[in-house]
């Protein structure tokens, strides 16, 4: 569930028109040996800096390869990649976001190259977790999880607990390690008529703190059923049920706002940078936005007690089936994943997937960092709530107003929920 972009909107016809003219601008030598990258990251982003080095050390092993960079929006590339890439004039390597739908609706349609091969000659199927790769293969039906490789990642994402340093000492609590320790924090909070969690309803967040609850009775088998499709899942069961039931008991003991069905995550993050709120749970993409804003001092820590935690790579490199040098571009994604560029990635403010913590010298930005190399070593990324089909995010949040709001038992909760992800599911699986 992964935060909304802030994109613009622009005419696919136009656009296909100006994405054909950069293309052809790449400059190929006479050789023909030319390397055309398009991604839609701000130069002063973690990433755009990182793959700026990358870029540099590609021209420093091929000073005779011309290399075209050219910065697309989000929105171009995600809205119009089947009309560009079906052409002659393509990148020979692009970002592009993962999932059913997007990358995995491009392997389906023959539109990417197969990077397999790739991943097996440059280790990138021992250098990535389990988790990570999930996002890069994709079936002959374009399902993500299995089958070839079709993109690589290079940086991720995760939920964290975001929290207020000076509000915990001033109520006495430290940092719990265990769900209890956790709720006993949150009733500390509320005794002192203090509401604990920053929330909203109305948009993702409160869908990613109910999927970190199912999470903490999870296992990598409920993961797998739920997100990949592997076998059917038990709405009723233990996961489903208890995030339900809790999130509901949390409400009810004012950990979280009355008014926090109608808040938008907007709403949830400035009330948590003002001071409002002590613990905000929520994406590793606040990040570099609370280092600018919050004027206290905070940290994080991962959902107490849990193994597996919302998250995901970040969006994908892919190779186009029509690109003209899959093998500069295979070679430039490897860089991508080198170590100096991956501790690029970390001291910008970046999540890394294959980076030397130890190395970034800003403490916060480290334990940033860190903390997500735990849940790697683990395995641990559990992807989001809203993504095994499409249009269940406006289910999702629909079903969880309900609990706060107190109008919807859990069964109608659950069932609300059931129904549209088996059919989905059906959908996809042809079923």
């Amino acid at each position: 569930m992964r935060f909304p972009r802030k994109i613009a909107s622009v005419f696919a016809a136009g656009l296909l028109a100006s994405l054909t003219l950069t293309a052809c601008s790449s400059g190929e030598t006479e050789d023909g040996q030319s390397l055309t990258i398009w991604h839609y990251e701000t130069d002063t982003s973690a990433m755009g800096q990182a793959w700026a080095r990358a870029v540099e050390i590609f021209k420093e092993k091929h000073p005779d390869v011309t290399v075209t960079v050219e910065n697309q929006t989000f929105e171009q590339i995600q809205k119009n990649a089947k009309i560009v890439l079906t052409g002659d004039e393509v990148p020979d390597v692009m970002e592009f976001n993962k999932g059913n739908a997007t990358a995995g609706q491009l392997a389906s349609q023959g539109l990417l190259s197969p990077l397999t091969t790739a991943a097996e000659t440059y280790g990138w199927d021992e250098k990535l977790s389990s988790s990570l790769q999930a996002t890069a293969r994709y079936t002959e039906a374009g399902l993500m999880g299995d089958g070839e490789w079709y993109g690589v990642p290079n940086y991720g994402e995760y939920v964290t607990v975001y929290y207020n340093k000076d509000m915990f000492a001033e109520a006495g609590v430290e940092v719990p390690t265990t769900l209890a320790e956790f709720e006993t924090v949150l009733d500390t909070f509320v005794d002192k008529g203090i509401t604990p969690l920053a929330e909203a309803g109305s948009e993702y967040p409160l869908g990613q703190l109910w999927y970190q609850l199912a999470l903490s009775k999870a296992d990598r088998d409920f993961v797998n059923q739920y997100q990949l499709f592997t076998s059917p899942v038990d709405w009723n069961g233990p996961e489903l049920t208890y995030a339900t039931d809790t999130l509901a008991q949390w409400v009810n003991k004012g950990y979280i706002a009355e008014d926090a069905a109608g808040l938008t995550a907007e709403d949830m993050g400035t009330g948590w940078i003002s001071g409002k709120y002590p613990i905000m749970v929520s994406g590793s993409w606040w990040f570099g936005r609370l280092v600018t804003e919050a004027d206290f001092d905070w940290g994080q820590f991962l959902f107490p007690g849990n193994t597996l935690n919302t998250g995901s790579s970040g969006n994908l490199w892919v190779v186009p089936e029509n690109a003209k040098n899959k093998t500069l571009a295979e070679e430039f994604i490897d860089i991508t994943l080198s170590e100096e560029v991956q501790n690029v990635f970390g001291e910008a403010g970046g999540l890394p997937v294959a980076a030397d913590a130890s190395s970034i010298t800003d403490e916060r930005t480290r334990e940033f960092t860190e903390l997500f190399n735990t849940i790697n070593e683990n395995d641990g990324l559990a992807f989001y709530p809203d993504w095994p089909v499409a249009g269940f995010y406006d289910q999702l949040v629909s079903s969880l107003q309900s609990v706060v709001n107190q109008t919807k038992s859990t069964q109608e909760v659950l069932d609300s929920l059931k129904a549209p992800y088996e059919e989905g599911r059906a959908d996809l699986l042809e079923e």
